[in-house]
């Protein structure tokens, strides 16, 4: 089987919920470092014009958001398990929570206190990506705010540990862990000194430090050019349709995002889950290549 490999960069706050998953699960992997702005030519290749960040790829199947990538390393390297109390209700809300509201928390706390020090092409970008000004005027002014609601979060944390457990779900770290550390994680590598400690929220920072000590596996890096022959030299593993996505099949379909980065993902409609979309790409350089979405946040267009 073709190893785990990974497009990424080093601060990009949802890679570090998948790289402490990878931790989690001991496994080894490769990293592709992708630049933080567009263009990425190396990655939209495998991507079919997909431009967010972290995308994982084994083999010639290409696995995007953060979100279902878990859930696929799951699927594949099943223990140890990152549902340690055995079912993934709990971290599927933890999860929500933190990619939507303590996102955006974080997101106004960092950009607030950088200000006038955000790089102009950053901004740019990420209104494209947003399709929305990057008000960094607005976030200057909602940054105290921010910090609040920042420091209400981490209670809600350590709300899980009054009972003296050491992770969220008990004695073991799992995608709870993840999905609820990336984010602290993010604020207190961007602005160190804005948000390190949290003495009187009791047991948030231990947690903390438990969670970040777990690693990232065994990580080592790739160029581009080996990932893409990576592709090449594989086909998509084979896929099944529900029922109730029958009539998609073999059709031309559009997959977006439906929050921001919207660029539609061309392809055959080739698979469906209840929480996956598939197409079928065929590249003129790499040959054929699936590309899978989750379908939470994710739409399916038919041409």
């Amino acid at each position: 089987m073709s190893g785990i490999i990974l497009h990424q960069y080093d601060s990009s706050p949802f890679t570090e919920k998948v790289r402490i998953c990878l931790g989690i699960k001991g496994l080894a992997w490769q990293a592709v470092d992708q630049p933080v702005i567009m263009p990425k030519p190396d990655l939209t290749p495998l991507t079919g014009g997909y431009r967010r960040i972290p995308v994982m790829q084994i083999g010639a199947d290409i696995y995007c958001d953060s979100t279902l990538i878990v859930r696929e390393l799951e699927r594949r390297f099943p223990a140890p398990s990152l549902f340690p109390a055995g079912n993934s209700g709990h971290a599927n809300a933890v999860e929500i929570w933190a990619d939507k509201a303590l996102f955006q928390s974080a997101v106004l706390a960092i950009f607030g206190t950088l200000g006038d020090g955000v790089d102009p092409a950053f901004i740019k970008d990420r209104e494209a990506l947003s399709g929305q000004p990057f008000n960094v005027a607005a976030m200057k002014a909602m940054a105290p705010f921010a910090l609040t609601q920042i420091k209400a979060h981490a209670a809600l944390v350590a709300e899980h540990l009054t009972d003296g457990r050491r992770f969220l779900e008990g004695d073991a770290p799992g995608l709870s862990d993840a999905a609820a550390y990336y984010n602290f994680w993010f604020i207190r590598s961007f602005c160190p000194g804005l948000a390190d400690r949290f003495d009187d929220v009791h047991g948030f920072d231990a947690w903390y430090a438990r969670v970040g000590a777990i690693g990232h596996g065994d990580r080592s890096n790739m160029i581009p050019a080996d990932a893409l022959a990576a592709a090449k030299a594989s086909e998509p593993v084979p896929l099944d349709i529900l029922q109730s996505d029958e009539a998609l099949r073999g059709r031309t379909v559009a997959l977006s995002a439906t929050d921001y980065g919207r660029d539609p993902i061309m392809g055959i409609f080739a698979g469906s889950t209840h929480s996956s979309l598939s197409v079928l790409r065929e590249d003129t350089e790499l040959g054929a290549i699936a590309v899978h979405v989750p379908r939470l946040g994710y739409s399916v267009t038919a041409s």
